[in-house]
């Protein structure tokens, strides 16, 4: 009988244990998106959230799946890179222009951002970080 009571005892507790750490929330990790974290971080550290790089996928899943950038044109010479700034998600607006950046994909791969995008100063996390540029 008294057996019977230390198991059933040790499998309360046992029971207890497992509710409360389930129970328990767990940290979570977040991540700012890196186009914010790149302008507001302090020093010169790499932004790579987590998730953003499978299989030498690069970090702009994300900003395709979301529509802000619309199509990736490549040619062995010229890179293009279509924004659509009107994505409410983006937190960026259209400067009104393109951008040419010779060189600006690799040596001899020139870059054009269509349009240029810069951040949209109403967005609290650009009005707001370490380089703040309005």
């Amino acid at each position: 009988m008294k057996d019977k009571k230390i198991v059933s005892g040790g499998l309360v507790a046992l029971l207890l244990a497992v509710a409360l750490n389930l129970a328990t929330p767990r940290p979570a990790e977040a991540f700012i998106h890196e186009i914010i974290a790149a302008l507001c971080r302090f020093g010169n550290a790499e932004v790579i959230p987590p998730g953003q790089i499978r299989n030498g996928n690069s970090f702009i899943r994300a900003l395709i799946a979301s529509g802000f950038i619309t199509a990736i044109d490549a040619t062995p010479t010229l890179v293009t890179v279509h924004f659509d700034p009107t994505v409410p998600q983006s937190k960026f607006v259209s400067a009104g222009f393109d951008l040419f950046i010779p060189d600006g994909d690799s040596p001899g791969v020139d870059l054009i951002l269509s349009p240029l995008v810069v951040p949209d100063p109403a967005f609290p996390a650009h009005a707001n970080c370490f380089n703040s540029i309005f």
